[in-house]
């Protein structure tokens, strides 16, 4: 049924937005900023320029250059202790053997640092990142250039997800939408399958 498989990054492959949240956190608070962790959640899936954009409005008195320096620093000793990865996604990844594709929000050089240090970017035949599109989810395009860098008809491809920003993204694509939720719940609006897991999510769908 499929031609392809394209695979958020943060919160669907590794265990990722529970440390970046833990990091913003701490950045605020450095600032004098008790954030309410709602709003952390607001940002989830969404990429670094979009989420500055919605800091400034929400905090207009905030230093954004000396926020994005302590949240940038707070993650990177995070990052130093070990990317941890979701449940499953050693085996999924090994176990599909359609052609793969990573799509994510992530700049270039953050999603080649976390595939580095997780060992993932052997699974994938092509990785679109924020840098390489001008509109970034939840619009569809990073998974439209998935598809196209891939060869195939985004509306034979199955994409994996955890956030509504990026189910979107891949809905609007005309792709085959897993969701998988990770910190925050959805109801699948977007979504054509709401699974638990990285594995379950799969074998529903044959791909192993």
């Amino acid at each position: 049924m499929y031609d392809a498989v394209i695979f958020d990054l943060d919160g669907t492959l590794i265990d990722s937005e529970s440390i970046t949240q833990a990091a913003g956190i701490e950045a605020f608070a450095a600032l004098g900023v008790d954030i309410d962790p709602a709003f952390l959640h607001s940002l989830i899936g969404v990429d670094d320029r979009t989420g500055s954009g919605v800091i400034r409005a929400r905090f207009p008195q905030l230093d954004t250059a000396l926020f994005a320096e302590a949240w940038s620093e707070a993650l990177r000793r995070r990052w130093d202790q070990g990317v941890p990865l979701k449940a499953g996604t050693q085996e999924v990844l090994s176990r599909i053997l359609l052609p793969k594709a990573l799509a994510t929000s992530s700049t270039r050089l953050q999603a080649d640092r976390k595939l580095l240090l997780t060992g993932l970017g052997v699974h994938f035949a092509q990785t679109v990142t924020v840098d390489d599109v001008v509109a970034p989810k939840p619009a569809p395009d990073p998974y439209l250039l998935a598809a196209s860098l891939l060869g195939v008809d985004p509306a034979r491809c199955v994409a994996f997800e955890d956030s509504e920003t990026g189910a979107r993204s891949a809905h609007a694509a005309g792709m085959t939408v897993v969701q998988i939720p990770d910190i925050v719940p959805t109801d699948g609006a977007f979504a054509h399958l709401v699974a638990p897991d990285l594995i379950s999510a799969a074998l529903k769908l044959g791909l192993i």
